[in-house]
């Protein structure tokens, strides 16, 4: 799996955990869209897209299989994430 394309999009509210949204695109191909980052007490990560259910509970609409994807697919986001915070 190659991670063609990464976009990210700031929040600009300032006391928020929301620190930004992303997508990334796989083999440009696929493409998977509204990847939260947030801000936690051991630093930044991500949240996959989720709904909510009619119980009140989040489930991910999208996400990896394994730990090997989750962690690419994280650190290849949180990188863009850096260098659009320092380009802002």
């Amino acid at each position: 799996m190659n991670i063609t394309d990464v976009r990210i999009r700031l929040v600009s509210k300032a006391d928020s955990k929301l620190k930004a949204f992303a997508s990334f695109t796989i083999d440009g191909a696929f493409v998977v869209h509204d990847i939260k980052i947030i801000e936690g007490s051991n630093g930044n990560f991500i949240a996959m897209p989720s709904r909510q259910t009619p119980d009140g509970e989040y489930k991910d609409i999208v996400h990896p299989l394994n730990t090997e994807t989750r962690e690419q697919i994280s650190s290849v986001i949180l990188a863009e994430y850096e260098k659009a915070k320092q380009e802002a």
